[in-house]
């Protein structure tokens, strides 16, 4: 089975913080809404237009974010073994499977390859660094075949991965399909947190 993803609709009080207020102020499910806009901000990596896939998109704060950039015009699928229960635009798409099990009756419901592909997908952790960064590893892997096969020449990435085994040896082989690759620690992210977003601009395979 896929390492799951956690969620939780409402932070405990101990990890609140401002992006958790702003997030409920702003209607976000989840603080997470400012990762991906710090990487927006950062990298350029939505217009109007484009045809997005969210991957470990619940509970859906990244799904509306993107939603919002792409505007109507634009498309936003996600994906993840968890429903994702808020209410979305009409132009975003929401699929509960397995990333590893995608079949031919999901890709028939994709009319066009992706402008980008956002993983934000994490794996059930164990407390041991190098079997959680392994894991990391594995949902990295799985994101960068998608990217191979869907996404558009000079397409863009952004995956969440967990520093430690394995790490430099996918950063490496990501290298190798984008013409500019970047390590982007998001201000959204907690000090504490161990997890990293590695950036590919310019799909070149």
């Amino acid at each position: 089975m896929v390492p799951r993803r956690h969620t939780s609709k409402k932070p405990s009080k101990k990890w609140a913080d401002h992006y958790t207020h702003k997030a409920r102020q702003e209607g976000y499910p989840a603080r997470s809404a400012y990762k991906l806009q710090a990487l927006d901000n950062k990298f350029n990596l939505m217009r109007p237009g484009h045809t997005v896939l969210d991957l470990g998109c619940a509970p859906g704060a990244w799904l509306l974010y993107a939603a919002k950039q792409v505007t109507p015009s634009g498309r936003v699928w996600g994906i993840d073994l968890k429903p994702v229960t808020i209410t979305l635009p009409n132009h975003v798409t929401v699929v509960e499977a397995d990333v590893f099990k995608l079949d031919a009756h999901f890709w028939a419901k994709v009319s066009r390859p992706f402008d980008l592909i956002l993983s934000d997908m994490a794996p059930a952790t164990t407390g041991n660094k190098n079997t959680d960064a392994a894991r990391s590893v594995a949902l990295c892997e799985a994101a960068l075949f998608l990217a191979r096969e869907r996404l558009i020449k000079g397409g863009s990435a952004a995956f969440k991965i967990f520093q430690g085994a394995g790490c430099n040896s996918f950063r490496d082989t990501m290298r190798e399909m984008f013409a500019k690759l970047d390590l982007f620690k998001s201000p959204g992210s907690r000090k504490t947190s161990k997890e990293m977003y590695l950036v590919g601009r310019g799909l070149t395979v």
